[in-house]
C-alpha cells in the first residue's frame, strides 16, 4: 500500500470507524462548546462596528458600557467553552490513542514466527508507540484546534461578508492562486513524514540492539562503531524530517502572501469608499478586525494540513499493519485437545523459507510418556519442529499430530496448553521472580508456587535474595546468574503441568555445578511427561528412549544411544568427536570385537570426512 494509493479523507475515516465513533457523544458535546469558542471571535468582529460608529464617532456614553459588557462577556464565555471542549477532546484522544495501542499490540501478537523474523523489535515499538503517538498529537490537534479555526473562520467571513461582499472577495481573491502549490507541498509533506517514521523505526531498532548487546559492544571495544552508526542514521533523519518541515512550513506562508495582496486590496478599494462617504469608519473597522481575526485561523488551518499529511503517512502504516492478515489462527470448528499423555508424530512434512528448504518430507514418532531427542548439526531443522509443534509456524507440506490430532484442527490456546517449553536463552521479564514464574496465571496457591520453585531449586537461592519471591529480576533477568534464570524458567514450566516437555538446549550456557542441579530439576519436570530434547552435547541425552538424528531437514537415523553407537553412523562420529578421554572404550562395550577394530581403525581416515561434511552441510 503506497501513500499515492490511500487519500488523507480514507484514512481518517478508517480512523472513525475503528475508534472515534465509539465517543462520538463526548466528541458531539465537544463540538458544541467548539462553535461557541469560534464564533465568539465573530461576536467580537461584529461588535466593533457599533463601537466606532456609536461610541466614538457618536459619543453614546450608554452604549460605551454596554459594547464593554458584552466584549467582557464574549471573553469569558470563549475562555470557558475553550477549557470544557480541550479537556473533552484531550480525553477522546488519549482514550483513543490507547485503544489504538493496544489493538496493534494484539494484532502483533498474534502474528506468526515469519511476521516477527521480518519486522524487528524496533520497528514495532516505533508502530506502537511514535506512529501512534503521532496520530494522537495530530488529532488532538485537528480536533482542538483545526474545528475552532474553522467555525471561527466561518463566522468571521459571514461577518466580513454581512459588512461588504466585495471587500470579502477582494480579501480571499488570492486562495484560487495557491490551491495547486498547496496540493504539490502536501504530497511532498506526505512522502518526507513516511520516510521520517520508518528512519524513526531504525533509530529505534538500532537503540534496542545496542542496548540489549551492551556487553558485547564493550568486549569488542566496537562503542565507537555502534555510536557512529547511530550517528549516521541520526543525520538522514534529520535531513529528512527538515524536508518535511520545510513543506509543512511553507504553506501557511503561502497564506501569509495572500493575505499581504487581499489586504493591500481592500485598503484601496475600501478606503476610497471611505473617503467618498459611501462607508462608516465604523463597517471598515469591523470588516478590517473580522479579516484580520480570519488570516490567523487561516494560517492555523494550513499549517494543520501539512501535519495531517504527516499523521496520514502514521495512519497508513497503523493500518497496513492492523489490516495484515494473520496467518495461523484456530480453525472454525477445532477439535478438542488430546487428554493424558499424548505422543507426538510428524509425516512427510516439509518447510520451506522463500527458496531456502529447512525441512524435506521429514517422518517421526516421539512416544507417549518417553523422552525422545533430536541431535545433529547447526540447521539441521530441529528448532524448527519445535515451532511446528507449537504453531509458531505451519509446515508448507505434511501432518503434525500430537495424541492423534492435527495441530491445526485444534485451537491454538488449547494446543499450546499442552505444552511446556524450556530454552537455552531463559528468556525473564522485567518483573518479579513470582511474576515470571505465574506469567500470568490466576489463582495459583503458595503452596503450588512453593513447590514448584523447591522442585526447580529456585528455593536454593531465594534465601539470598533480598525480597525472596518477590524480587525483581532486572531486565531480561540480568539480576540473576544464567543458572538462577534457567531454574526460574524450569519452575515457570513445573506450574504449567502441561503433559509435553520441549527442551531446547536448556543446560547448553551452564557451568559444570549449575548444570548439574537445573539437570536435576530437568530430571523432575521430565517425569510422566511426554519429552522432546534439543541437545548438542551428546552427554545429556544419553539415557533418553530414543535419539533421532538429523541432517538438512531429514531423518537418517534413530535408536538408543547404544544401538547408534553399534551402528557407527553419524552419531557415533559425533559421539566419538565430543568423547576422546577414554570414555569412548566404556561406552562401546556392546560393540562387537570386530566392529570396534574396525571403527578403530577406519577413524582416521573417515572421521573428519563425516564431520567435515555434516557440518558443513
Amino acid at each position: 500500500m503506497s501513500s499515492k494509493s490511500v487519500s488523507s479523507g480514507i484514512l481518517f475515516k478508517w480512523l472513525w470507524r475503528g475508534y472515534l465513533r465509539k465517543h462520538a457523544k463526548l466528541i458531539a458535546v465537544a463540538l458544541v462548546f467548539m462553535f461557541v469558542e469560534g464564533s465568539m471571535l465573530g461576536a467580537l468582529a461584529y461588535m466593533m462596528q457599533p463601537m466606532f460608529d456609536n461610541v466614538f464617532l457618536e459619543g453614546d456614553g450608554r452604549m460605551l458600557y454596554v459594547i464593554a459588557a458584552v466584549v467582557i462577556s464574549i471573553f469569558l464565555v470563549r475562555a470557558l467553552s475553550g477549557v470544557v471542549q480541550k479537556i473533552l477532546l484531550s480525553r477522546v484522544a488519549m482514550l483513543t490513542a490507547s485503544e489504538v495501542r493496544q489493538d496493534l499490540l494484539a494484532k502483533m501478537m498474534k502474528q506468526g514466527g515469519e511476521f516477527h523474523q521480518t519486522h524487528p523489535p524496533g520497528h514495532l515499538i516505533q508502530r506502537v508507540q511514535g506512529d501512534v503517538g503521532s496520530v494522537n498529537k495530530i488529532w488532538r490537534s485537528l480536533l482542538t484546534g483545526a474545528g475552532r479555526d474553522f467555525i471561527g473562520l466561518f463566522v468571521l467571513l459571514a461577518v466580513a461578508i454581512n459588512v461588504d461582499v466585495t471587500w470579502a472577495l477582494l480579501a480571499c481573491f488570492g486562495i484560487p492562486i495557491i490551491v495547486l502549490p498547496a496540493v504539490v507541498a502536501q504530497r511532498f509533506v506526505r512522502r518526507r513524514a513516511r520516510e521520517v517514521r520508518d528512519l524513526a523505526a531504525s533509530l529505534a531498532t538500532r537503540l534496542d540492539e545496542v542496548f540489549h548487546g551492551i556487553v558485547q559492544i564493550k568486549l569488542n571495544n566496537a562503542e565507537d562503531y555502534e555510536r557512529r552508526r547511530y550517528r549516521e542514521t541520526t543525520e538522514k533523519f534529520i535531513k529528512t524530517n527538515m524536508r518535511t518541515v520545510k513543506g509543512s512550513a511553507a504553506l501557511p506562508a503561502m497564506v501569509d502572501v495572500m493575505s499581504g495582496f487581499g489586504f493591500m486590496a481592500v485598503i484601496l478599494y475600501g478606503g476610497s469608499e471611505i473617503i467618498s462617504g459611501e462607508k462608516t469608519v465604523g463597517q471598515f473597522m469591523s470588516f478590517f478586525t473580522a479579516m484580520g481575526f480570519a488570516f490567523d485561523p487561516m494560517r492555523r488551518l494550513a499549517s494543520i494540513s501539512g501535519q495531517i499529511q504527516i499523521a496520514s503517512a502514521s495512519i497508513e502504516r497503523l493500518k497496513e499493519l492492523m489490516e495484515m492478515p494473520v496467518k495461523l489462527v484456530s480453525p472454525e470448528n477445532p477439535k478438542p485437545a488430546p487428554t493424558g499423555t499424548p505422543g507426538i508424530t510428524l509425516e512427510n512434512v516439509s518447510l520451506s523459507y522463500g527458496e531456502t528448504e529447512v525441512l524435506d518430507k521429514l517422518s517421526l514418532t516421539a512416544a507417549a510418556g518417553q523422552t525422545t531427542a533430536l541431535v545433529g548439526a547447526s540447521g539441521a531443522g530441529k528448532s524448527t519442529i519445535f515451532n511446528l509443534l507449537t504453531r509458531l509456524i505451519d509446515p508448507t507440506e505434511g501432518v503434525v499430530r500430537v495424541g492423534g490430532v492435527a495441530t491445526n484442527e485444534m485451537a491454538l490456546p488449547d494446543l499450546r496448553r499442552l505444552y511446556s517449553v524450556v530454552t537455552q536463552e531463559a528468556l525473564l521479564f522485567d518483573e518479579t521472580i513470582r511474576e515470571n514464574v505465574v506469567m500470568g496465571r490466576k489463582n495459583v496457591s503458595e503452596e503450588a508456587l512453593t513447590a514448584a520453585l523447591d522442585a526447580a531449586h529456585v528455593s536454593d537461592f531465594l534465601k539470598q535474595m533480598p525480597k525472596g519471591v518477590d524480587t525483581p529480576v532486572g531486565p531480561r533477568g540480568s539480576a540473576l546468574s544464567g543458572g538462577q534464570r534457567q531454574r526460574v524458567v524450569i519452575a515457570r514450566a513445573l506450574l504449567r503441568d502441561t503433559p509435553i516437555l520441549l527442551l531446547d538446549e536448556a543446560t547448553s550456557a551452564l557451568d559444570a555445578q549449575s548444570e548439574s542441579v537445573v539437570q536435576k530439576a530437568l530430571d523432575k519436570l521430565a517425569s510422566g511427561r511426554t519429552t522432546l530434547v534439543i541437545a548438542h552435547r551428546l552427554s545429556t541425552v544419553r539415557d533418553a528412549d530414543k535419539i533421532i538424528v538429523m541432517d538438512r531437514g531429514r531423518v537418517v537415523d534413530e535408536g538408543t544411544h547404544e544401538e547408534l553407537l553399534a551402528r557407527g553412523g553419524t552419531y557415533a562420529d559425533l559421539y566419538r568427536l565430543q568423547f576422546q578421554d577414554g570414555k569412548l572404550v566404556a561406552d562401546t562395550r556392546s560393540i562387537s570385537p570386530e566392529k570396534k577394530q574396525k571403527t578403530v581403525m577406519d577413524a582416521p581416515a573417515n572421521l573428519l570426512q563425516r564431520i567435515g561434511g555434516f557440518f558443513t552441510n
